[in-house]
């Protein structure tokens, strides 16, 4: 344009002016483009953001809601899902998505090529519902949802939303959702039907707590049976053992153990021994996997180390609970349910309101009889006066229902110190069973001494995550955990073989089967302060390896009592 001509009679200029302004209008146009787009991929971005985009992915696993269990639930489906090919969790809750995000980078350490999407929305809102896309769904976890008055009732909504979604899908959901209480469980299976399994964590921890109190190291048994890292349950069906007996498969296999039936649809724990294997049953077995379910050929057993001793008879016991919280109702129950007539039960607490609940309750219990004790459990010199030795066990409750998780905590980690300070200055040693509701403080109390503990959020996630996985094991730990049903202990190994001699697992499992019980592991006493070890805990032993026992060594067994 600079160069061209004036001379033209002006003409020149004319084109000059035009070109001026036409390329006035192209920077105009241009710079509009620019700025649409911009501010086009600043909206998208910030719908990302939000977390308010659509979930592509398929057969994902979905989590509704968000509590502090959250971090292990992901650990082990990342756990859970290493042989996946394409691994991925969606989770859905009512927060912003970046905090949900780095709240998980800080808590998780590892997930591998598992792939965690976070979308913000309420749970019970359908059009957030959409956008997770529970329709491609492997299997839906609900978790209670914390901060609420009623947590039941959004939990109960969140069902209502997935199950009678105007766009649900024609097949069937698989529904995982956690209760606070247990009278809303008809309400919920009234909605989700045989969609949905229930995991009401009171009742669960109480159940345990009160097993794991007779059996020392059974919390370290079930924690190995719960998460992913180990061995696991699984079912599978094996035609050539049909026509055999529960009792003469037992020792069919060398690296996975067999530990139930399930016969048109019911799961049965440690079953009689000569019950037939039919064609449509399946096996319950524990293994490290599906494949390690093999049956090899004919079993080596040592008839003349089996021990011939009789099993010590069950007398009256004394125990004590130092704490409360509305778990500790169920707690006596339980216990009521083991206890031999006469037996006697000690409730200390500082709640002025407790003693009245221990007066409704002793009515309700037959082989109880309960002393109640107002005291500060964190006071050294109320626990001096206390006769602890006379126990037999200790449960150690935290002050939940009335403090936070952290000041709850550090009430019952103040108490066990003194407990286990207490123990060394006598020179006395207490069976204990501490309650934490942090997973964390454990490891702040093993420091003391490494113990039983029954760590709520822990337990509860890990169940969760273990039926989300395989909805068959809801019936499996719901006989488990069950006082009438088949269960573990812990049995002094000379009930079952001699000592002083080498002997392999097989002639445990025949020891076993001659008292009618399943054989799974044993407890090396000499490991228990070693966590490294799982605490001296080997579930699912191979079978042909040789074990050199001590006097003080536990079988690890299923069995009716």
């Amino acid at each position: 344009m600079g160069g061209d001509a004036a001379d033209d009679n002006g003409n020149g200029w004319a084109f000059r002016l035009w070109g001026l302004v036409i390329t006035l209008a192209g920077l105009f146009i241009v710079s509009s483009l620019i700025s649409i787009l911009s501010s086009g991929l600043e909206s998208k971005l910030e719908e990302l953001r939000k977390g308010h985009s659509f979930v592509c992915e398929e057969n994902h696993t979905l989590i509704l809601g968000w509590s502090s269990r959250l971090f292990l639930i992901i650990s082990e489906l990342a756990i859970a899902n290493a042989n996946v090919k394409k691994p991925r969790i969606v989770i859905l809750a009512d927060q912003d998505k970046i905090d949900m995000e780095d709240q998980i980078r800080a808590h998780v350490a590892d997930i591998g090529r598992t792939k965690v999407i976070c979308r913000s929305g309420s749970p019970i809102d359908l059009a957030a519902l959409d956008v997770v896309n529970p329709q491609a769904t492997k299997s839906i976890i609900i978790l209670s949802p914390e901060g609420y008055a009623d947590p039941d009732a959004q939990v109960i909504k969140m069902i209502l939303a997935i199950t009678n979604h105007p766009n649900r899908r024609v097949e069937k959901y698989h529904i995982v959702a956690e209760l606070r209480d247990a009278k809303n469980s008809a309400v919920a299976k009234m909605i989700g039907k045989d969609e949905i399994e229930l995991v009401i964590p009171d009742d669960l921890i109480a159940r345990i707590t009160v097993q794991t109190s007779r059996q020392v190291g059974l919390s370290s048994v079930y924690k190995e049976l719960l998460n992913f890292s180990g061995d696991e349950i699984y079912f599978k069906q094996e035609p050539t053992l049909v026509g055999k007996t529960y009792g003469d498969a037992l020792a069919s296999f060398a690296h996975s153990t067999l530990i139930g039936l399930q016969s048109d649809g019911i799961a049965q724990l440690n079953p009689d021994m000569a019950t037939p294997i039919q064609i449509d049953d399946t096996l319950i077995c524990i293994a490290a996997d599906d494949d390690k379910i093999q049956v090899l050929g004919t079993p080596n057993v040592a008839i003349s180390a089996i021990s011939s001793t009789s099993p010590s008879p069950i007398v009256k016991e004394r125990d004590i609970i130092l704490g409360w919280n509305q778990r500790a109702e169920t707690i006596v129950r339980e216990m009521d349910h083991y206890a031999v007539p006469d037996s006697e039960l000690t409730i200390v607490s500082e709640l002025v309101s407790t003693e009245a609940i221990v007066n409704a309750l002793m009515p309700e219990v037959k082989n109880l009889n309960i002393h109640f004790m107002l005291g500060d459990t964190t006071d050294r010199a109320f626990l001096d006066t206390l006769n602890l030795t006379s126990y037999g066990h200790i449960i150690l409750l935290c002050y939940s229902d009335i403090l936070a998780m952290q000041e709850a905590d550090s009430k019952t980690l103040l108490t066990l110190l003194h407990l286990r300070d207490i123990e060394a200055q006598k020179g006395e040693s207490y069976s204990i069973v501490s309650e934490m509701m942090d997973s964390r403080n454990q490891v702040l109390a093993e420091i003391a001494k490494a113990d039983d503990f029954i760590v709520s959020d822990e337990l509860v996630g890990l169940l969760l995550t273990q039926i989300s996985e395989n909805k068959q094991l809801a019936a499996v730990f719901s006989d488990l955990f069950d006082a009438d049903g088949a269960e573990i202990y812990l049995k002094p190994v000379e009930d079952y073989v001699c000592l002083g001699q080498s002997v392999n697992f097989y002639t445990v499992v025949e020891a076993a089967r001659r008292k009618n019980e399943t054989a799974i592991g044993y407890r090396l006493l000499n490991q228990a302060n070693n966590a490294a070890l799982c605490y001296g805990i080997n579930i699912n032993p191979v079978k042909s390896g040789t074990i050199d026992f001590d006097a003080i060594d536990k079988i690890i067994v299923l069995a009716g009592q």
